[in-house]
């Protein structure tokens, strides 16, 4: 399976703009720049959307490990905090914080956080950053 994103600029880098597609249409033409990167204005970036696509994966993930215990969410609600800091050779997303709030009927927190933990190893989104991920999951 191969799925797309893409991504036009025009101009420098602080005064330049972009706008970010998604094969789905799920963003379609949707502007980026250093504005919405780096000083809080409206727009996306690369950080939130990689941080968007993790907590949906490993959320997914978590729900196919859950069943294979025998256990069904009734339901998980993920966030993924994505760090980007400067280091010697320029930027680098440096960690993932995932926070995880979940009702699972019939688990226990030890088995909970086992699962979730097996979840965050497993992802393939998990799997593909360098960065440190930590995860606090509980269950509400």
């Amino acid at each position: 399976m191969k799925k797309h994103g893409s991504a036009v600029w025009q101009g420098g880098i602080k005064d330049g703009k972009g706008a970010i597609s998604t094969e789905s249409g799920a963003l379609a033409s949707y502007p980026y720049g250093f504005a919405s990167r780096f000083e809080g204005k409206p727009g996306t970036n690369p950080e939130e959307l990689i941080g968007a696509a993790h907590a949906g994966c490993f959320t997914m993930a978590l729900s196919l490990i859950l069943g294979e215990a025998g256990f069904k969410a009734e339901s998980m609600e993920t966030t993924a905090e994505v760090t980007l800091d400067k280091v010697d050779d320029g930027f680098s997303i440096t960690a993932v914080h995932l926070t995880l709030r979940a009702n699972v009927p019939g688990a226990d927190a030890a088995t909970f956080a086992d699962l979730a933990g097996k979840a965050k190893a497993g992802c393939p989104v998990s799997k593909l950053l360098k960065a440190e991920i930590t995860l606090d999951a509980a269950l509400v």
